[in-house]
């Protein structure tokens, strides 16, 4: 079974990569606002949803993404600690969706801390209905995924087959492809976990 979200570009790049931020707190710590913000471009584009992105969502250049981002920032500021609860990330978006009055857009949570078969089934329940699901890791014990540890990610799409999960990841401005047990099973009692967004009423 195989199911994935469409995509979009920022210039020649699936989403945004933080490194090119020009801000330093950006560019070292922006992934959670980069999150937000790819959110808010599928949604309108994929939704409708016009007061999340002031652009044209077709032809996203670099230097406009990273406008966008700079209005994000108050609401997902770098930090020294990062993002690195849940909490953060869903009042700090919601504070941005009040800035724009945009009232279609809910959300919930879940921790990593769960059984890996709810994660999963919430995984592909949320694909299912055509929703991003950001991702936060923290601390892991595989070193293969070292650039993905305190990091906010979104997934875009899984393929199962046989007892494997595989999911598409979209970060650093390009997509990746992980085992979702892997990412879930971090080796580690602090967990980071998803971003659950409601079902969106919209008139497109």
């Amino acid at each position: 079974m195989k199911n994935e979200l469409q995509l979009f570009k920022v210039d020649n790049m699936y989403g945004f990569n933080q490194e090119l931020f020009k801000d330093m707190w950006m560019n070292k710590g922006g992934c959670g606002a980069v999150v937000a913000c790819d959110c808010c471009i599928y949604f309108k584009k994929y939704f409708g949803i016009s007061s999340l992105y002031p652009g044209d969502t077709d032809n996203i250049t670099k230097d406009e993404y990273e406008r966008f981002a700079m209005t994000m920032k108050p609401f997902l500021s770098p930090r020294f600690t990062g993002i690195n609860k849940l909490e953060i990330f869903v009042d700090g978006f919601n504070d941005y969706l009040k800035s724009v009055n945009e009232t279609r857009i809910k959300m919930s949570f879940l921790y990593s801390d769960c059984p890996y078969s709810e994660f999963l089934s919430e995984v592909k329940r949320l694909i299912d209905s055509k929703m991003p699901v950001p991702m936060l890791v923290l601390r892991h014990k595989n070193r293969e995924l070292s650039d993905f540890v305190w990091h906010w990610f979104w997934i875009a799409g899984y393929t199962e087959f046989d007892d494997v999960c595989m999911v598409k990841v979209i970060s650093y401005g390009t997509y990746y492809t992980f085992s979702l047990f892997d990412i879930w099973d971090s080796g580690y009692r602090e967990k980071g976990g998803i971003i659950r967004f409601l079902p969106i009423e919209t008139e497109a």
